[in-house]
């Protein structure tokens, strides 16, 4: 939402999170039996505490701030007229309950599968290899060791209280390698030659 983000200090607060939640009969059961005859809670007239939702994240560590990079801080200033223009298209369809920054065509929350068929789209088109979008936090993660930063400023920017979370998700490449090797023979042999 708008409220987690401040665009002049270039930070965005990771406060909520998008589940989709089971719709549960809001009719009487009798006899094991709902008595509005369906058999699925998401189709019973009476239906309550199902839907997308807005709900807290899992642990404490995953409520954190991020501090976003300047070219993404113009592009979320640049963001809200795009929006605008969505939701002016829309009209009274639009759904406003919420200030998302991302929000679905129709102004809500949007539906995390619709959100994984539009992370595979432009792989397809692209002629990628098929990756789950869960992978790209394995990639990250192991973008910011390559960029050299430390594994506990990774660890935070992820949520991750845990160094076996980080180990999991982060991958040792060859650069990383290398680096490792330059820097023990700078501090190893860079020692003993007295430079």
């Amino acid at each position: 939402m708008w409220s987690d983000v401040d665009l002049d200090e270039g930070v965005l607060w990771v406060r909520r999170s998008v589940q989709r939640r089971t719709w549960e009969h809001g009719c009487a059961i009798i006899e094991g039996r709902p008595t509005c005859r369906r058999k699925w809670g998401d189709e019973c007239d009476h239906r309550p505490g199902g839907g997308l939702l807005l709900v807290e994240p899992k642990t404490k560590a995953s409520k954190r701030t991020i501090v976003l990079p300047a070219p993404l801080v113009e592009e979320l200033r640049a963001h809200p007229a795009q929006v605008n223009r969505r939701r002016l298209a829309a009209g009274e369809v639009w759904d406003a309950s919420h200030d998302l920054v991302f929000p679905a065509a129709g102004g809500g929350l949007i539906d995390p599968s619709r959100d994984h068929t539009e992370w595979k789209s432009p792989l397809k088109k692209a002629g990628l290899r098929d990756v789950r979008r869960h992978d790209a936090r394995h990639t990250a993660a192991t973008l910011l060791l390559v960029r050299g930063v430390d594994i506990r400023t990774a660890m935070s920017l992820k949520g991750w209280t845990e160094i076996a979370t980080a180990q999991r998700y982060t991958h040792a490449v060859d650069e990383l390698r290398r680096r490792a090797a330059r820097q023990m023979g700078a501090l190893l042999w860079d020692q003993q030659t007295g430079g």
